[in-house]
C-alpha cells in the first residue's frame, strides 16, 4: 500500500552505506518513520536535511518491515536559511524538541500547524525570537502542560514549584514576560532567559523524565548562541 503525505523531517540517520532511517512529522500530527533507500547518495542526500518540508511517498508492506519512503522538497523552502546560523540553530532546536515530544502511533493535535506557522515566520522575517518563545509555550500546551499565560496576564509571577501564576513573589517565582510575549515590550536577555528557564523546568521535570531529564543538544546549542548574541 502506498500513501502520499506532507511533513517536516525531524531526524535522519545513515544505515548501511547509502540508506537513511528517517522520522517525519506529518501534516496529520503524527510521527512517520521509514527507510529511504539510497537516501545518503549524492543524488538524494540534499533532499533529506533536518527541518525540510517534504512531499512524501510511503510504501507500507506489513508491520514487520519498515516503511519505504521517497520524497521531494516542498515549500516553505527551509534551505534559504542555511547561511543564517541563528535561524539554522533555531530550526535544529525545534526539530530536536519535537523529536522528543512524539512517538509513532501518537497524535499531537495542532503540532504540525503550529510548527509550520512558526517556520514560515523564521524563513520570511528578521524578527522571529518572540515567535520562537511563543512556540515553546505552544509545544508545552500541545503535549499537555499548558500554563495558560494568556488568561493569567494580570498576574505578575510564575511559580515553577506550583506551576501556576501568582501575585505573590516567592523563592521559586519569576517575573513572567507577559508584555514581551504580547509584543508590547522589546526583546531583552532577561525576558529570553525567563522563557528558557520556565520552559526547561516544565519540559524536563514533566516530560523528559522518560528521557533521563536531558534536553537535546541542538536546543542547548541554540540557547547558548542566542543568549551570547543578546548579551
Amino acid at each position: 500500500m502506498q500513501i502520499k503525505t506532507y511533513g517536516i523531517l525531524l531526524f535522519s540517520k545513515v544505515i548501511k552505506e547509502n540508506d537513511l532511517f528517517i522520522k517525519v512529522l506529518s501534516n496529520e500530527d503524527q510521527l512517520l518513520t521509514g527507510i529511504v533507500y539510497g537516501g545518503n547518495s549524492s543524488k538524494k542526500k540534499n533532499i533529506y536535511q533536518i527541518g525540510y518540508f517534504l512531499n512524501l511517498r510511503i510504501v507500507k508492506k506489513n508491520s514487520n518491515i519498515p516503511n519505504s519512503i521517497d520524497a521531494d522538497i516542498s515549500k516553505p523552502l527551509i534551505g534559504t536559511i542555511i547561511e543564517d546560523k541563528y535561524k539554522l540553530y533555531c530550526l535544529l532546536s525545534i526539530t530536536s524538541l519535537i523529536n522528543l515530544s512524539i512517538v509513532e502511533g501518537q497524535n499531537l493535535n495542532g503540532i504540525f500547524k503550529t510548527t509550520e506557522d512558526f517556520l514560515n515566520i523564521l524563513v520570511k522575517k528578521n524578527n522571529w525570537i518572540r515567535s520562537f518563545c511563543i512556540w515553546l509555550f505552544d509545544l508545552l500546551r500541545i503535549i499537555g502542560y499548558d500554563i495558560d499565560y494568556k488568561i493569567n496576564n494580570e498576574k505578575k509571577y510564575f511559580d515553577t514549584n506550583l506551576l501556576e501564576f501568582t501575585d505573590n513573589q516567592g523563592i521559586e517565582t519569576y517575573n513572567f514576560p507577559h508584555k514581551f510575549l504580547e509584543g508590547n515590550e522589546k526583546i531583552s536577555i532577561s525576558n529570553i532567559k525567563v522563557v528558557f528557564l520556565i520552559f526547561e523546568y516544565i519540559f524536563k521535570n514533566n516530560h523528559l523524565i522518560h528521557y533521563n531529564n536531558k534536553l537535546p543538544q541542538n536546543y542547548m546549542n541554540f540557547k547558548k548562541i542566542i543568549l551570547n548574541y543578546l548579551s
